[in-house]
């Protein structure tokens, strides 16, 4: 019995057909396999005219050809593919976007990312760093779902590596941050532009962000001559219970022409917790009160009532700055200097923020 057109083809239920090779591209398209692959190596300027660059590129269409990426990495002696080694990918709202931007990036430069979550154990770090290693990974992005200095698993040393949203605890590698200093003066100066003098500052952790984000607003204050009195700055934690007890101890039986007229919350969650406060004790937000988050937490500050006002953290631009940086350094062969890129927190308005009330 002979083979169908359907069978031999690789559609019907006969063995599929063989994959595509750059020869097959080249006798369709009637060239020399050399010339297809200077199409496919980046080699085509200078050496094919743009017509026979055309013809070779539908050739491989109408065949669904598709340079083979494990021939083309052992002929550069690269992988094109990229590791990414986090701890807490499962259980962060923000790690999806930082994910997304390293992603995307390495895509688009046709590379893969290879994604482990430590769980924060650094055993489980090292034997990760180890792994992707084995596995030949161009280089290694090593990222943190909270800002703070982090010990650096020393195989990162051996092959292109590049810090996101994290700090090495000895200035070996690169890095790159949110530019939280820069974040609180922006929230300062929302504040400050729509006429507030009195203002506070609720939660906070014994961490860099904290630190940064008050240093920040300060900054903005003290350029226009106001201070924030030490009553004024709570520090209460980071989670909705403790806006809540902050803004509580801040505005509760306090006299409406005495108390502040302006919070900055270390976060969303501490930002819900003002809000819910404000409406036990009958207090308008933004007619008496304007509270400006910081995060604008996905699926959280937009929702709430009413919508917050918050300084993004640029967790999806770290994730490409990081991986650009990283894909550069793979291109050139070049390892980056052990510098910290600070990306720009941005303002995101929405109707948590109001002029100062006239008392």
């Amino acid at each position: 019995m002979g083979t169908s057109a359907e069978d031999r083809n690789g559609t019907g239920g006969g063995r599929p057909a063989s994959r595509p090779t750059s020869r097959d591209v080249a006798r369709l398209a009637g060239v020399s396999h050399t010339a297809v692959s200077f199409v496919f190596n980046g080699r085509a300027e200078g050496n094919l005219s743009p017509a026979t660059q055309e013809r070779i590129r539908q050739a491989a269409a109408r065949l669904g050809y598709r340079p083979d990426p494990v021939a083309r990495g052992l002929r550069r002696r690269r992988t094109a593919v990229i590791g990414l080694v986090t701890d807490e990918i499962a259980s962060s709202p923000f790690a999806g976007r930082l994910l997304r931007g390293a992603m995307e990036t390495a895509w688009a430069d046709d590379h893969l990312v290879l994604t482990i979550d430590s769980g924060g154990d650094p055993a489980k770090e090292d034997a990760a760093v180890a792994e992707l290693l084995d596995r030949r990974v161009d280089g290694i992005i090593y990222a943190a779902m909270s800002l703070r200095r982090v010990r650096v698993p020393e195989g990162l040393h051996r092959t292109h590596s590049v810090l996101a949203n994290c700090l090495p605890e000895d200035d070996s590698l690169p890095a790159v941050v949110p530019a939280e200093r820069a974040g609180g003066r922006s929230a300062a100066r929302l504040l400050l532009d729509q006429g507030h003098r009195r203002l506070a500052v609720v939660g906070g952790l014994d961490d860099i962000a904290s630190a940064e984000r008050l240093r920040g607003f300060r900054d903005a204050l003290r350029a226009e001559g106001i201070t924030v009195p030490r009553d004024r700055v709570v520090r209460t934690g980071g989670e909705i219970s403790g806006g809540y007890e902050g803004a509580i101890r801040l505005l509760a039986g306090t006299d409406p022409r005495e108390r502040p007229t302006g919070v900055f919350c270390y976060n969303d969650r501490v930002a819900a917790g003002v809000l819910h406060a404000a409406t036990r004790l009958g207090i308008d937000v933004p007619a008496d009160l304007s509270v400006v988050g910081y995060d604008d937490q996905e699926h959280m500050a937009a929702f709430l009532t009413p919508p917050l006002t918050s300084v993004a953290l640029p967790h999806r631009a770290m994730g490409e700055v990081a991986a650009r940086l990283l894909l550069d350094a793979i291109g050139t062969g070049r390892t980056p200097p052990a510098t910290t890129r600070r990306v720009a927190c941005p303002v995101v308005s929405r109707a948590s923020v109001g002029p100062a009330p006239i008392r």
